[in-house]
């Protein structure tokens, strides 16, 4: 059984994942800042596959010894983590950077790129420390350089992990520990919805659009969690979506056969 450890998994594609990576038999633990949630989402999961293979534990990304905290309840849970994904993440309104609030300009660098630093650093060590195993990070808008606006912020943040996640798989080569990425493209989540709470009128105009550009967990997951269960690959860069996705879905959308139905 490989045991999986998930940041952020209470809810979007991390708990899309969990559920999708206990259908494979691996063991996960479940993770997010707040403890109430974590207790929802590990007894939803118990309730489908048991309890036996699912630990929950809170964890603040941004905080290095909560980080450290995690690996230490989930080692000793399961004995070994063979799988730590980095998927915690936040986003913002979709606005010029000038426009946000440094609270939330903080919020979005700790979370994302102190997050992800502090996850790979307590997973570098502790899998060499038990002799291997596998560390992957959520990439996403901005980590191919490619600019939107209203998202500097965010995308500034995801070109951070991908550079991190390069530097890292140069620093595993020869430990038995491999780094890699994984981008799951658009997903049809939290994230995105969020950002359109009150604004009813923009949802409205925007529902057709991401039901074209975006992709929904519950495809995504599968497809992501078959492909890290199976990659032995150093520096491998998981990557679900694309254009000809995309023109399937236009295809599809124009004779009516795809809609969201998300709300934001």
């Amino acid at each position: 059984m490989k045991v999986v450890v998930i940041t952020g998994s209470t809810r979007g594609i991390g708990f899309g994942l969990a559920r999708e990576l206990l259908r494979r038999d691996c063991g996960i633990v479940i993770s997010g800042r707040k403890a109430d949630r974590v207790g929802w989402a590990v007894a939803e999961l118990a309730a489908e596959f048991g309890s036996n293979c699912i630990f929950g534990q809170p964890c603040d990304v941004t905080d290095f010894a909560s980080v450290q905290a995690l690996w230490d309840a989930a080692a000793k849970r399961f004995g070994r983590i063979d799988i730590w994904i980095n998927n915690a993440g936040i986003s913002h309104r979709q606005i010029d950077l000038a426009a946000i609030p440094s609270e939330d300009l903080q919020a979005v660098v700790n979370t994302n790129i102190l997050g992800t630093l502090y996850g790979a650093s307590v997973a570098m060590r502790g899998m060499r420390a038990q002799g291997g195993g596998a560390i992957y990070n959520l990439e996403g808008l901005g980590s191919d350089g490619r600019h939107m606006r209203g998202l500097n912020l965010y995308g500034m943040t995801k070109y951070a992990v991908t550079y991190l996640t390069d530097g890292l798989a140069q620093e595993a080569k020869g430990s038995g520990v491999i780094v890699g990425a994984i981008r799951p493209g658009m997903v049809l989540t939290e994230l995105i919805t969020a950002q359109y709470t009150g604004r009813d009128e923009d949802w409205r105009r925007m529902r057709r659009v991401f039901s074209i550009i975006a992709s929904d967990v519950k495809d995504v997951a599968p497809w992501v969690a078959e492909r890290v269960t199976a990659n032995h690959r150093n520096g491998a860069r998981i990557q679900y979506g694309g254009m000809l996705r995309i023109l399937g879905r236009m295809i599809t959308s124009r004779f009516g056969g795809r809609k969201s139905d998300q709300t934001p």
